[in-house]
Protein backbone atom coordinates (compact mmCIF):
# COMPACT_ATOMS: atom_id res chain seq x y z
CA UNK A 1 0.00 0.00 0.00
CA UNK A 2 1.40 3.25 -0.80
CA UNK A 3 -0.15 6.84 0.17
CA UNK A 4 -1.09 10.32 -1.30
CA UNK A 5 1.69 12.57 -0.47
CA UNK A 6 -0.40 15.48 0.42
CA UNK A 7 -2.12 13.77 2.56
CA UNK A 8 0.86 12.73 4.14
CA UNK A 9 2.20 16.02 4.50
CA UNK A 10 -0.70 17.74 5.42
CA UNK A 11 -1.12 15.19 8.68
CA UNK A 12 2.15 16.00 9.47
CA UNK A 13 2.20 19.51 9.71
CA UNK A 14 -1.47 19.67 11.76
CA UNK A 15 -1.11 21.57 14.77
CA UNK A 16 2.51 21.90 14.23
CA UNK A 17 2.61 24.56 16.93
CA UNK A 18 6.50 25.97 16.81
CA UNK A 19 8.22 22.73 14.71
CA UNK A 20 10.72 24.15 12.35
CA UNK A 21 10.18 23.10 8.72
CA UNK A 22 12.60 22.33 5.81
CA UNK A 23 11.83 21.25 2.58
CA UNK A 24 13.59 20.27 0.03
CA UNK A 25 13.62 21.30 -3.46
CA UNK A 26 10.77 20.65 -6.06
CA UNK A 27 7.54 18.61 -4.77
CA UNK A 28 8.19 18.35 -1.07
CA UNK A 29 8.38 22.30 -1.08
CA UNK A 30 5.32 22.17 -3.10
CA UNK A 31 3.78 19.81 -0.33
CA UNK A 32 4.39 22.21 2.86
CA UNK A 33 3.14 24.95 0.92
CA UNK A 34 0.12 22.97 0.77
CA UNK A 35 -0.40 22.27 3.43
CA UNK A 36 -0.34 25.75 4.37
CA UNK A 37 1.99 28.34 3.56
CA UNK A 38 3.86 29.29 7.74
CA UNK A 39 6.46 31.43 8.42
CA UNK A 40 8.16 28.27 10.01
CA UNK A 41 8.74 26.60 6.76
CA UNK A 42 11.99 27.16 4.76
CA UNK A 43 11.36 25.43 1.22
CA UNK A 44 14.61 24.76 -1.11
CA UNK A 45 14.37 26.40 -4.22
CA UNK A 46 16.95 24.74 -6.37
CA UNK A 47 19.56 23.40 -3.61
CA UNK A 48 19.37 19.80 -4.35
CA UNK A 49 20.68 17.40 -1.56
CA UNK A 50 21.02 19.88 0.86
CA UNK A 51 17.87 19.60 2.84
CA UNK A 52 19.05 17.16 5.51
CA UNK A 53 22.29 19.08 6.20
CA UNK A 54 20.40 22.47 6.55
CA UNK A 55 18.30 20.44 9.00
CA UNK A 56 21.12 19.65 10.83
CA UNK A 57 22.52 22.71 10.78
CA UNK A 58 19.41 24.04 12.28
CA UNK A 59 18.69 21.45 15.07
CA UNK A 60 22.01 22.22 16.13
CA UNK A 61 22.10 26.11 16.43
CA UNK A 62 17.90 25.57 17.70
CA UNK A 63 18.86 22.35 20.30
CA UNK A 64 15.52 23.26 22.00
CA UNK A 65 13.20 23.42 19.00
CA UNK A 66 11.77 20.32 17.17
CA UNK A 67 13.36 20.19 12.99
CA UNK A 68 11.45 18.13 10.58
CA UNK A 69 13.12 17.69 7.21
CA UNK A 70 10.44 17.08 4.36
CA UNK A 71 12.51 15.66 1.26
CA UNK A 72 12.49 13.72 -1.40
CA UNK A 73 13.86 10.06 -2.44
CA UNK A 74 15.83 11.71 -4.97
CA UNK A 75 17.44 14.42 -3.16
CA UNK A 76 17.74 11.88 0.13
CA UNK A 77 19.86 9.58 -3.00
CA UNK A 78 21.99 12.67 -4.08
CA UNK A 79 23.09 13.50 -0.57
CA UNK A 80 23.66 10.51 1.15
CA UNK A 81 26.88 11.60 2.81
CA UNK A 82 24.19 13.64 5.20
CA UNK A 83 23.45 10.46 6.64
CA UNK A 84 26.61 9.69 8.37
CA UNK A 85 27.05 13.57 9.20
CA UNK A 86 23.76 13.50 11.06
CA UNK A 87 24.46 10.10 12.62
CA UNK A 88 27.88 11.17 14.13
CA UNK A 89 26.33 14.33 15.16
CA UNK A 90 23.24 12.98 17.03
CA UNK A 91 21.35 15.87 16.98
CA UNK A 92 18.16 14.58 19.50
CA UNK A 93 15.89 17.14 17.73
CA UNK A 94 15.69 16.01 14.28
CA UNK A 95 13.85 13.92 11.71
CA UNK A 96 13.94 13.33 8.31
CA UNK A 97 11.32 12.30 6.67
CA UNK A 98 11.99 11.08 3.18
CA UNK A 99 8.32 11.34 0.53
CA UNK A 100 9.56 8.19 -1.32
CA UNK A 101 7.24 8.20 -4.63
CA UNK A 102 10.56 6.24 -6.23
CA UNK A 103 10.74 8.69 -9.05
CA UNK A 104 12.46 11.96 -9.98
CA UNK A 105 9.90 14.34 -10.18
CA UNK A 106 11.26 17.24 -11.37
CA UNK A 107 12.98 15.91 -14.25
CA UNK A 108 10.37 13.23 -15.75
CA UNK A 109 9.16 10.92 -13.15
CA UNK A 110 12.52 8.53 -13.88
CA UNK A 111 12.57 5.54 -11.21
CA UNK A 112 14.85 6.59 -8.28
CA UNK A 113 17.30 3.82 -6.96
CA UNK A 114 14.52 3.17 -4.00
CA UNK A 115 12.28 1.52 -7.02
CA UNK A 116 15.14 -1.12 -7.16
CA UNK A 117 15.42 -1.76 -3.85
CA UNK A 118 17.79 0.29 -2.30
CA UNK A 119 16.58 1.03 1.78
CA UNK A 120 17.04 4.55 2.76
CA UNK A 121 15.66 3.60 6.34
CA UNK A 122 18.64 0.46 6.34
CA UNK A 123 20.90 3.12 5.57
CA UNK A 124 19.79 5.62 8.46
CA UNK A 125 20.45 2.58 10.94
CA UNK A 126 23.86 2.14 9.23
CA UNK A 127 24.40 5.23 9.92
CA UNK A 128 23.58 5.47 13.94
CA UNK A 129 19.75 7.16 13.36
CA UNK A 130 17.94 6.30 16.88
CA UNK A 131 15.20 5.60 15.18
CA UNK A 132 14.58 4.47 11.03
CA UNK A 133 11.38 3.34 9.57
CA UNK A 134 9.55 2.84 6.47
CA UNK A 135 5.91 3.45 6.42
CA UNK A 136 3.07 2.40 4.24
CA UNK A 137 0.18 3.16 6.16
CA UNK A 138 0.22 4.96 9.91
CA UNK A 139 1.38 8.91 9.32
CA UNK A 140 1.47 8.56 13.23
CA UNK A 141 4.53 6.26 13.84
CA UNK A 142 6.14 9.35 11.65
CA UNK A 143 4.42 12.24 13.94
CA UNK A 144 5.03 10.89 16.89
CA UNK A 145 9.23 10.80 15.73
CA UNK A 146 8.75 14.29 14.32
CA UNK A 147 7.01 15.93 17.55
CA UNK A 148 8.32 13.24 20.56
CA UNK A 149 10.74 10.59 20.15
CA UNK A 150 14.15 11.90 20.91
CA UNK A 151 16.39 11.38 17.66
CA UNK A 152 18.08 11.68 15.30
CA UNK A 153 15.06 10.27 13.14
CA UNK A 154 14.31 8.67 9.94
CA UNK A 155 11.04 7.77 7.96
CA UNK A 156 11.05 6.89 4.22
CA UNK A 157 7.48 7.79 3.41
CA UNK A 158 5.89 5.02 0.56
CA UNK A 159 3.41 7.46 -1.26
CA UNK A 160 1.87 6.92 -5.22
CA UNK A 161 3.55 8.49 -8.01
CA UNK A 162 0.49 10.92 -8.78
CA UNK A 163 1.78 14.05 -10.24
CA UNK A 164 0.06 16.78 -8.32
CA UNK A 165 -0.81 20.42 -9.29
CA UNK A 166 2.18 23.06 -8.38
CA UNK A 167 1.41 25.14 -4.96
CA UNK A 168 4.38 27.12 -4.93
CA UNK A 169 5.94 29.18 -1.87
CA UNK A 170 7.24 32.26 -1.99
CA UNK A 171 9.92 32.60 -4.78
CA UNK A 172 12.11 35.10 -3.44
CA UNK A 173 15.11 33.54 -1.20
CA UNK A 174 15.84 36.65 0.55
CA UNK A 175 12.32 36.79 1.72
CA UNK A 176 11.98 33.34 2.52
CA UNK A 177 15.29 33.53 4.52
CA UNK A 178 14.04 36.95 6.56
CA UNK A 179 11.31 35.67 7.15
CA UNK A 180 11.91 32.17 8.62
CA UNK A 181 14.84 34.17 10.54
CA UNK A 182 12.38 36.35 12.38
CA UNK A 183 10.25 33.47 12.88
CA UNK A 184 12.91 31.56 14.46
CA UNK A 185 14.54 34.17 16.48
CA UNK A 186 12.29 37.07 16.50
CA UNK A 187 12.77 40.82 15.57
Amino acid sequence: MKLHRREVVKELLRDRKDLLVIAGLGSTAWDITAAGDADLNFPMWGAMGQAAMMGLGLALAQPRRRVLVVTGDGEMLMGLGAFATIGVQQPANLTVAVIDNERYGETGMQHTHTAYGVDLAAVATACRFKHSITVTSEVDKVRELAYRTPGPNFAAVKVLDEKLPLVLPPQDGVQLKDRFRRAVLGR
